[in-house]
């Protein structure tokens, strides 16, 4: 069972998820898959790691965040260029919050004797490893963590230079590779780190975290350095390191996927990380 529904954050712009989960009336394990910087929740195969997770008996759900760049409208693709481009990291954790509370609400869209609430599990890919390490370090309900291919920091992606020149023209303007689009990045995600660097500062508040954190990352990973994942490794101490040395940064996925069955560099993670949340359970 597949089910799609919108979640209202109280920043005000809604955003979509849907749940895959096998309906048999006995309460499953959540796991909350978050995307990366340019992605969105139907991207590639992200619709068969749902089934993948769905069949081993978690509930998994995915979500586009708010500001992703897609729309309640139009979830399929990045089209709102301004969204976009006033995406910032605040506004992601937000929208993680909104997403679990609403797991906890009797009358939302998915039935709770589906739902075993004391074990929710955060999976993020890429930027979105950044945001599930800070969300877990700041609410308790999230049992465990596995990152993907994440960044260990989001205050080392640009020079001086180049900060200099995007507080001087307000604006970043980058490529989408994929879609040739040229998509803006407003300098207040710039602002909105140092206002709240105590909530953002991933090296410092990952030593905050308490639950148990799984990172994978691919040997062949082309966007995101492995030495990230060693720094996280490095800064908590009782974290899982494993590295997959065929793995790229997707993990094998591509957009669109038309295969039937997960990239296998994908089902490992998969698998890896499942078999961490049972041994936190």
């Amino acid at each position: 069972m597949k089910v799609d529904f919108v979640v209202y954050p109280e920043h005000g712009r809604p955003f979509t998820a849907d749940a895959t989960y096998m309906p048999d009336g006995q309460p499953k394990p959540v796991v909350i898959f978050t995307h990366g910087f340019k992605g969105f929740k139907d991207w590639g195969h992200f619709n068969l790691l749902a089934r993948h997770f769905a069949e081993k008996g978690f509930a998994f759900i995915k979500f586009n965040f708010a500001y992703n760049g897609t729309t309640v409208e139009d979830p399929s693709d990045m089209h709102d260029l301004e969204a976009f481009g006033n995406n910032n990291f605040s506004l992601e954790l937000d929208d993680l919050q909104a997403l679990i509370d609403l797991l906890y609400d009797a009358s939302g869209p998915i039935t709770q004797s589906e739902l075993d609430l004391n074990r929710i599990y955060l999976i993020g890919h890429s930027r979105g490893g950044g945001a599930v390490i800070l969300k877990a370090a700041e609410d308790t309900r999230v049992k465990a963590v596995a990152t993907w291919a994440a960044v260990s920091d989001y205050d080392q992606r640009w020079t001086k230079e180049q900060m200099h020149q995007w507080k001087l023209d307000g604006v970043q303007w980058i490529i989408n590779s994929r879609t040739g689009q040229q998509m803006p990045l407003y300098y207040q995600m710039v602002e909105d780190y140092y206002q709240n660097q105590h909530r953002l500062d991933i090296p410092e508040v990952i030593k905050k975290m308490q639950q148990p954190l799984l990172i994978l990352h691919g040997g062949q990973d082309e966007t995101v350095p492995v030495q990230m994942a060693h720094a996280l490794r490095n800064w908590k101490a009782d974290a899982e390191l494993h590295l997959l040395p065929e793995a790229n940064h997707s993990f094998g996925g591509s957009h669109p996927y038309e295969h039937g069955e997960l990239p296998e560099a994908a089902r490992t993670a998969a698998d890896m990380s499942i078999d961490f949340f049972q041994k936190h359970a």
